[in-house]
């Protein structure tokens, strides 16, 4: 373990309801046909032998898939119609995507191993960090995200795409002083981040590194609890957490930083 890793750790007991609960949530996860039927509901709903096809397996092993992901509210089914036929138009249980139910799994996949699972004589912390990774890949196409935790936007997972993503608090105002296609824009419910046309901060890809930098923002930034200088980058590792200004009114994210392979 890293000795300057500041991180919590939770000891959870070998036969602790929470653990078990966990191991049933990895089991479900750790298929990576299952996070492909996630990212193909994404659009739509689709019926059961659309996504054989989509996945490429039998109508079968499909329904196991979509049974187990059932089993953990991600998805939903209804009643809808399916392609039309030579023998006319026929009902169809059609699946999709609870709303938010993705940003969900990250979200707790990360708050757990941002934790630090370590449970003796288990190998929940490795399966874990397994699933974390294949969700990556198969569902964030291995590119970092933040993830909200809490308030208006929680659970919305925001993608880093670019070498600079400001952030800060929506300014309907000024929309031509900020990328809304790349930068992080949060809702107003979170008064005391500074508005994004002058960003509360911005993270820096640098030399294959992330940075975040307090650009000056009034409620300040801090990272895993220390507050940031204004003005001097941070470099950032996977699973930290960041706040933006204190109490209600600011923001925590959660840092997912895909691993290199």
């Amino acid at each position: 373990m890293d000795p300057h890793d500041k991180s919590p750790t939770l000891i959870v007991p070998e036969e602790s309801d929470s653990l078990e609960e966990l191991s049933d949530y990895l089991d479900v996860l750790s298929s990576s046909a299952r996070l492909r039927i996630l990212k193909f509901l994404e659009k739509k709903p689709r019926d059961a032998r659309a996504i054989s096809k989509e996945i490429e397996t039998s109508y079968e092993n499909t329904k196991k898939h979509l049974d187990k992901l059932l089993s953990i509210g991600v998805i939903k089914k209804e009643a809808g119609l399916g392609a039309p036929t030579s023998k006319g138009i026929h009902p169809v249980w059609q699946y999709s995507l609870v709303p938010g139910g993705l940003e969900a799994i990250i979200r707790n996949l990360s708050l757990f191993s941002n934790t630090r699972v370590n449970v003796m004589g288990s190998e929940i912390s490795r399966r874990l960090d397994e699933v974390r990774g294949t969700l990556s890949k198969e569902v964030l196409g291995n590119v970092p995200a933040a993830i909200v935790l809490g308030g208006p936007d929680d659970t919305r997972v925001f993608l880093l795409r670019g070498e600079q993503v400001s952030f800060g608090r929506m300014d309907p105002e000024n929309k031509a002083a900020f990328r809304p296609e790349t930068d992080m824009v949060f809702s107003e419910g979170y008064s005391a981040v500074t508005r994004v046309s002058k960003p509360h901060g911005r993270f820096i890809l640098k030399n294959n590194a992330w940075f975040i930098e307090d650009c000056g923002s009034t409620g300040g930034t801090q990272v895993n609890n220390k507050k940031i200088e204004k003005g001097v980058p941070v470099t950032l590792r996977d699973g930290d957490l960041i706040e933006l200004a204190k109490g209600t009114s600011g923001i925590r994210l959660l840092l997912v930083i895909p691993q290199k392979s």
